[in-house]
């Protein structure tokens, strides 16, 4: 059996190595020269650094996808960070996490007494939902939206909250504003905003602590050329530079893709673009809908040289106005006054990135998504969050830049993300679980979908997670047709951790 999967991304490039493992033929069509969408570098001489993606989570989640699709732990490195990562406060206070607990509390106790009991009581009520919130919304998929809407399902999301925000969700367990920020930021990593996305996501902040955070050796993006040698070696058949223009099909069923005027027939066919950007090619076959769009980001690449051996690998500065901050991205949708920063400075445990003695900082910058804004026309913001890096935590930091690019959302929306959202769809309530676009997306029978605005979501543990059930519901589909008797219904769990 054929099987073409239209886009290169981590999601397309685990459905490849699954659906070879399952006997299929599989060619992978990339737009662009390279594989691994967002998980790519920046590089200018001896550096580079990680384009997208940073901080590693649910690390089993990961190992046990990568396990499935036949790569070894021993093909990469995690490395496990504690601290986790510091925030700091404008009013010049600090806030270090920590994946142990009784360390955790100890921070508390100095920094923030009178909330340890609100932490333990985080902790010990987002254990059993992230059991619950695992097991029905990240390990099952949707394709029959109907089956969603069980009694058991409509009970979880209750107790998970799903009716509040993120922010809200926290008030019964911190009076402090500071850690309400601490515990919240997190939605910001799939471009959410924590005032409005659904409580389901404060999972994140408690994941971080109970499962860590954590470095993949030579940045996150070693992974697209681990997983490009597992595809060649595995035999899958990869064409880059190769933009996919339209699905041929007849009925219900997709005959193959036209790749730069060329046609090439397909049993199965895997779309793996930002979903919005490569719905076109499912008309008339998809409803069409309205979607919004993630955060986009604003991004600093430096080579320094000199290594701030004293930073952390990852760092948060918070501006004076956390909520509006939010309110400029996500409402007001223009330049942030005082925004908060992310600071990514991995060369304090990786020296691969840089010659020796020297290093890159990576400086993130949530901003409205869209074209909206001229940020070439922007220096003086750019100098701005140069400023606060240098006040906060890189003492001298002009005077050692030897190499600098910037990143807009103009730039992520030429590269094909959607609006320039830099995490897909934004992960508000009527975009999550049921309501997101699913695996089988459309009424074209042999057509599936993978990526970060594809249930469960962004983040590449969960885009893996993604492909991994596509394949599932996918080889069921081959089964039916085939005759072969079926344990367990398209919904069925797909357990990882």
């Amino acid at each position: 059996m054929k099987a073409v999967v239209a886009g290169g991304g981590v999601g397309g490039l685990i459905t490849a190595l699954l659906m070879k493992k399952n006997g299929f033929h599989v060619t992978i069509f990339e737009k662009s020269s390279k594989l691994g969408g967002r998980l790519s570098y920046v590089k200018e001489g001896e550096f580079k650094i990680d384009e997208g993606p940073t901080i590693v989570l649910l690390p089993l989640m990961l190992q046990s996808i990568l396990n499935e699709a036949g790569i070894s732990d021993e093909e990469y490195e995690l490395i496990s960070l504690n601290p986790l990562y510091k925030l700091h406060f404008s009013d010049g206070s600090t806030y270090t996490k920590y994946s142990d607990f009784e360390k955790q509390l100890g921070e508390l106790k100095s920094n923030f007494p009178g909330q340890e009991s609100g932490f333990i009581r985080f902790m010990k009520d987002m254990d059993i939902r992230f059991r619950l919130g695992k097991e029905q919304f990240l390990e099952k998929t949707f394709v029959n939206r109907k089956s969603f809407w069980t009694r058991m399902n409509v009970q979880t999301l209750m107790k998970l909250k799903a009716y509040r925000s993120v922010s809200q969700s926290l008030k019964p367990y911190f009076t402090d504003e500071r850690l309400r920020q601490a515990y919240s930021l997190q939605t910001l990593y799939i471009g959410g905003n924590p005032y409005d996305s659904p409580a389901m996501y404060s999972l994140v902040s408690y994941s971080e602590h109970k499962h860590g955070v954590y470095y993949l050796k030579g940045g996150y993006a070693k992974l697209a050329e681990v997983l490009e040698r597992a595809l060649l070696k595995a035999g899958v058949e990869i064409h880059k530079n190769a933009l996919v223009q339209s699905i041929e099909s007849e009925g219900i069923k997709a005959k193959g893709i036209h790749v730069n005027g060329e046609f090439h027939e397909a049993d199965y066919v895997v779309l793996n673009g930002d979903f919005p950007s490569v719905t076109h090619m499912l008309e008339p076959h998809i409803q069409k809908k309205e979607y919004i769009p993630s955060s986009g980001c604003l991004l600093l690449y430096l080579g320094l040289d000199k290594i701030y051996e004293e930073a952390n690998v990852h760092q948060f500065y918070m501006g004076a106005d956390f909520q509006k901050h939010m309110k400029e991205i996500f409402v007001t949708k223009e330049v942030p006054e005082d925004p908060s920063i992310y600071a990514f400075h991995p060369s304090v445990i990786d020296p691969s990135l840089a010659p020796e003695g020297k290093s890159v900082l990576y400086a993130l910058i949530p901003v409205p998504s869209g074209n909206h804004i001229d940020w070439d026309a922007q220096s003086g913001f750019i100098d701005q969050i140069i400023e606060k890096l240098e006040e906060k935590g890189f003492p001298g930091l002009r005077e050692h830049i030897v190499w600098k690019k910037v990143k807009t959302p103009n730039d992520a929306k030429r590269e094909g993300l959607f609006e320039g959202g830099s995490f897909g769809l934004a992960p508000v309530l009527f975009q999550s679980g049921v309501f997101r676009p699913q695996v089988k997306p459309s009424k074209l029978d042999n057509v599936y979908a993978a990526g970060a605005s594809i249930h469960p979501g962004g983040g590449i543990p969960l885009v893996m997670q993604g492909a991994k059930m596509m394949v599932d519901v996918l080889m069921e589909d081959v089964n039916k047709q085939n005759g072969v008797s079926l344990n367990g219904k398209v919904e069925r769990s797909v357990r990882t951790m």
